[in-house]
């Protein structure tokens, strides 16, 4: 399977709304920096049919490393980012459940 990548999101918008590259990637750098600057401000982010970003909190636990696994080790609760998928993202990507589902090499 292959990544996504910024510049490729850039490329294939560009060609297809007819904007320079430049300007396709100071607006997807520009709502990436607003989702985040969101999130930091405690703010969930909706966009709909795609997904809802969220800050949670993790719990505290103990950990053991496993280098020395008799000594625990307190791995403080912290703040992370959920996404739950929207919708017509989630029926999108069910589609692909068969062809996941297949043994490797098959």
């Amino acid at each position: 399977m292959a990544n996504l990548t910024k510049r490729d999101m850039v490329v294939k918008i560009s060609d297809e709304v007819g904007v320079t590259q430049q300007e396709t990637f100071a607006v997807i750098q520009k709502t990436l920096e607003q989702i985040t600057d969101s999130l930091a401000a405690g703010d969930n982010v909706e966009l709909r049919n795609f997904g809802v970003f969220e800050v949670r909190l993790t719990k505290s636990r103990v950990g053991r490393n496993p280098n020395k696994p008799e000594t625990d080790v307190v791995i403080p609760a912290r703040a992370t980012v959920k996404f739950k998928p929207g919708k017509i993202m989630r029926q999108r990507v069910l589609l692909r459940t068969a062809e996941l589902s297949k043994p490797k090499g098959a």
